[in-house]
């Protein structure tokens, strides 16, 4: 099995994929092979800022770690 990253792009109403030729020629897949797709979207990394959210602010975790050195 091979990773690879894919772009999902409109094709008439449904949403299509295209394999690159080195996947296609390393797994044998030939015009009507079944094949099994896992599907995992990529997050950019700029999306996930903001998502943590702490009980405590960002100074307060600062002031322990320094805490920590002394």
């Amino acid at each position: 099995m091979q990773e690879t990253i894919v772009i999902a792009r409109k094709w008439g109403n449904s949403i299509g994929v295209t394999l690159p030729i080195n996947t296609v020629e390393k797994e044998g897949i030939k015009p009507n092979d079944k094949l099994v797709l896992c599907v995992r979207k990529i997050v950019p990394i700029q999306q996930l800022f903001g998502i943590a959210k702490f009980k405590k602010s960002g100074q307060q975790l600062k002031d322990e770690l320094k805490k920590g050195w002394d």
